[in-house]
């Protein structure tokens, strides 16, 4: 495949803003969708994997790594800039629970051994709830009862 030319150096040219990304960490799936020219038609194509790195910060140099498993389970890894004008869309599709911040040794595992564990969300429960309001107020009348009641002795 013949490279498109973009460098560092055209992409600063070009004056290319940073898209509004959702945030994403290293140990997510996520779906990249990216324009690909053919001739004189261009496409959106999809390519859907874990991110294993996220390298030079916020610059404009960003860039991060997503890895699929392909065709035949032969693994496929692309290293896309934040800032290219080829970027069209990113989706978070699952949250990852790492403790690395670059994930290079899943190169070396295959099948199970290859996925990550997912970040679950916790829920914060309600305490405004009818039962509880119903014991905070016959608390209080309670309390106003003792009180009374030692106010009149």
């Amino acid at each position: 495949m013949k490279a498109q030319g973009y460098t560092k150096e055209t992409i600063m040219n070009t004056a290319v803003t940073a898209g509004k990304f959702p945030q994403f960490n290293v140990g997510d799936t996520i779906a990249v969708y990216l324009r690909v020219k053919e001739g004189d038609k261009e496409r959106i194509q999809l390519f859907q994997g874990d991110v294993l790195a996220i390298k030079h910060g916020a610059g404009d140099s960003a860039t991060f790594t997503v890895r699929k498993i392909g065709a035949h389970t032969i693994a496929v890894e692309r290293i896309i800039p934040f800032n290219s004008p080829l970027l069209k869309e990113i989706k978070v599709l699952k949250r990852g629970a790492v403790r690395r911040a670059k994930l290079y040794y899943v190169r070396k595992r295959v099948g199970k051994a290859a996925r990550f564990k997912e970040k679950r969300e916790h829920k914060v429960k309600n305490t405004t709830s009818a039962g509880t309001k119903q014991a905070v107020t016959s608390l209080q009348t309670a309390s106003q009862e003792q009180m009374s009641a030692k106010s009149s002795k």
